[in-house]
């Protein structure tokens, strides 16, 4: 099948959302599909373009006219679409539903082209709760419109379990994984006896972090003779996550200078390649999200815990996933606003002696090639 990928944005090689989307393109070219990746960036003369496959198929120009134009432009895709015999367009929802978005899939509708828009996260309105003002006004514009953009879609495709969304059937597929880009854990155990716990994320509130921190000194504070025990935060964290208070906590340094573990709590910024595995291989236990239910989401099938499974890792999350839900290598903590109980954590860790190949082979049926040749089957 020939298929065209839709993104609205530009690609970040340090992004999660980056590399989600090439290993998507992987997933279905595996399946012997061909696929092109259309998505919207600056070339190197600071234009900005549309592009297809690298090459750029449309030239907006600099200035808030080029700004608006992309904004608004979508017969170049058409065209592009019509004349190279697309026949399926995978189309990643970016909260931008309007009459000339809806205008241009029904186009695609009229001349036989099948669409589905992806949507990542369900529901995802309260994660803009505390957003900026334009922000909130592009939400507002996108939930007039998301249903009608809908409608013209063959398919949602989901990673949760609702049934329907938007009033338009889904395809239910779980978040994949790459096999090939994710080297199996090789856990070397400190000489001091300590403990080491990991979380990877852009942090966001509904990560729960500060759920992890708060019961980390809370176990410091509690137990007589406590075992040394650190949580080192890989990826970036937003300055008003980590000082400002909210109405969930009152700040993750202010936590952790309320309970004097600041050198229990390692924040290394972004890491790559070596550097991220030296500090997986040094740990045994990896943190998933702890407070999903912040943004009203109870049922989700998120990227990282599926990364930790393929790593070989054992975790910990809150939110309902029937991919690992039942598996004896995970703990599941309370959906609510305690503190998360690090002795269980030492306790599970020295109890459950489970090997990375076998966490890994339980995650064989959630490549992306398997994940993504559903939505074509089903479409």
């Amino acid at each position: 099948m020939n298929v065209l990928f839709l993104v609205y944005h530009g690609f970040d090689d340090a992004s999660g959302i980056t590399k989600k989307i090439h290993y998507q393109v992987k997933g279905l070219r595996e399946n012997g599909h061909e696929v092109h990746l259309c998505y919207y960036d600056f070339d190197q003369s600071g234009h900005r373009c549309r592009f297809i496959d690298d090459q750029v198929i449309q030239d907006y120009g600099t200035g808030k006219v080029a700004a608006l134009r992309q904004r608004f432009d979508y017969d170049c895709i058409f065209d592009y679409c019509k004349l190279n015999g697309i026949q399926f367009v995978y189309a990643r929802c970016f909260m931008n539903a309007d009459p000339i978005l809806i205008r241009f899939f029904k186009k695609l509708k009229q001349i036989g082209i099948k669409a589905v828009m992806e949507i990542p996260t369900y529901p995802y309105d309260q994660e803009f709760m505390n957003s900026s003002w334009d922000i909130k006004l592009k939400l507002m514009l996108d939930r007039l419109f998301r249903n009608k953009l809908s409608k013209e879609m063959t398919a949602i495709v989901t990673f949760s379990d609702e049934e329907c969304i938007f009033g338009q059937r889904t395809i239910r597929i779980s978040n994949g994984v790459d096999f090939d880009s994710i080297p199996l854990h090789q856990y070397q155990a400190p000489t001091d006896g300590s403990v080491h716990l990991v979380g990877v994320a852009e942090v966001h509130i509904w990560h729960g972090y500060d759920r992890l921190i708060a019961g980390l000194g809370e176990y410091y504070h509690h137990t007589s003779n406590p075992r040394q025990v650190y949580f080192h935060i890989v990826g970036g964290v937003h300055p008003h996550e980590r000082y400002k208070a909210n109405e969930f906590h009152p700040g993750m340094q202010a936590i952790i200078d309320k309970y004097g573990i600041q050198d229990k709590i390692i924040f290394h910024g972004q890491l790559f390649g070596d550097a991220l595995d030296k500090v997986f291989n040094q740990s045994c236990f990896a943190i998933g999200s702890l407070a999903r239910h912040r943004s009203g989401i109870t049922i989700i099938k998120t990227l990282k815990n599926r990364e930790y499974a393929t790593r070989g890792i054992p975790f910990i999350y809150s939110e309902q996933d029937s991919d690992f839900d039942n598996q004896p290598y995970v703990i599941k903590a309370s959906p609510d606003e305690s503190p998360i109980n690090v002795q269980q954590i030492l306790d599970f860790i020295d109890h459950h002696q489970i090997k990375p190949e076998e966490i890994r082979k339980t995650v064989e049926n959630l490549s992306w090639k398997i994940q993504m040749q559903k939505v074509i089957d089903e479409a």
